[in-house]
Parts: C-alpha cells; structure tokens; sequence
C-alpha cells in the first residue's frame, strides 16, 4: 500500500463521514465517540496486524514508519462512520441489531479483504487454510464492538440519546412512567 492510495482512502473515509454523519443527525458528541472508537480500534487493529504477520497468517505491505502508521491511523479514526450506523442500529433495534451487525461484519469481513489482496495483490497475501479466514472474521467482530462500546464510553448509550424513541411514542401501547408527561405533538 502507497501512501497515495492511504490518502485517497482516508479522503474517500472522509467524505463517507461526513455524509453519514449528516444523513444520522449525529451530534458533535456522537461524532467525537466514533472518532475515539475509530482511534481504539486501529491501536488494537496494528497489533492484530503485527500478530498475524509473526504466526504467518498474512504479510501485508505495511512500513512501519511513523508517517505511514500515523496514515494508517488517520484511516481508522476516519472509519467512524461505521461507529456512526451501530449507533443507529443499537437506537433503533437494541443490543439484537448490534449482535446482528457483529454477525454481519464477521461473514462480510473475510471476502472483502480477500476481494481487496485480489485487486491489490501488492498490498499482501494471506497463508494458507482456514485460520487466515477465522482471524479476519474475529477481527471485523472486535472492530464492531470495540468501537461501538468506545463510542458509547465517549457519548453514552443511544437509548438514552435525544433522539431516541421512547415506548409511549413508539405506538407499542406502552404509557408513560408515572409522574412523566409524553411529549405532545401535532396531532396528538
């Protein structure tokens, strides 16, 4: 990997951030959150790296100079929109969505990075057999709910968050907890 293609992807992560932080009303909070769930993360993802070049899982064509890890880094904070979604996700559906989305990352993960040694055959190459496979899978697992639950450290739970819906506005039947009043609206 070149450091002009790391600077086309983190310009590439950076126009996606602000795009999904706009289209999910994400408050500075939130977005500082995922920015530190995404910076968790990549600390923890060099050492996956590292580890899985020293058991002969994969060789990826990483200098580890400060400028390139700094690049790499830039990349990973840069990847908090994924933060931004799990967000959306754990409002909406709750600790099941994001079990679903931990799920979803683990069965995604694999084909796209092999996708992207395919297409970009100097950026690495992966060993042999299934552990390669499974060391991927739990990696895209760990970058999910690592970052998620720095994002959650950072700017709280999303239930809690303002927009969150609450069961009296939901229309599920629920009333309010005694002594709340529920919003009135238009229509109501």
């Amino acid at each position: 990997m070149t450091t002009f293609q790391l600077h086309l992807f983190n310009g590439l992560y950076l126009a996606v951030l602000v795009a999904v932080a706009f289209f999910t009303r994400a408050t500075v909070r939130r977005i500082a959150g995922a920015v530190a769930g995404g910076v968790g993360f990549g600390v923890v993802a060099l050492g996956i790296i590292a580890f899985g070049e020293k058991v002969g899982w994969w060789h990826m064509a990483i200098t580890w100079e400060p400028y390139f890890v700094t690049l790499l880094m830039a990349g990973f904070a840069l990847g908090a929109f994924i933060y931004l979604i799990t967000w959306r996700i754990a409002r909406r559906f709750g600790w099941r969505g994001l079990a679903v989305a931990v799920i979803v990352a683990a069965v995604i993960g694999p084909p796209r990075d092999y996708w992207y040694m395919a297409r970009f055959p100097e950026w690495g190459a992966y060993g042999p057999g299934v552990a390669p496979v499974l060391a991927i899978a739990a990696t895209y697992a760990v970058m999910v709910v690592l970052g998620h639950g720095i994002m959650r450290l950072v700017a709280g739970p999303a239930r809690a968050d303002r927009l969150a819906r609450r069961s009296w506005d939901a229309g599920s039947g629920h009333r309010a907890p005694i002594g709340i009043t529920p919003p009135r609206g238009p229509g109501r």
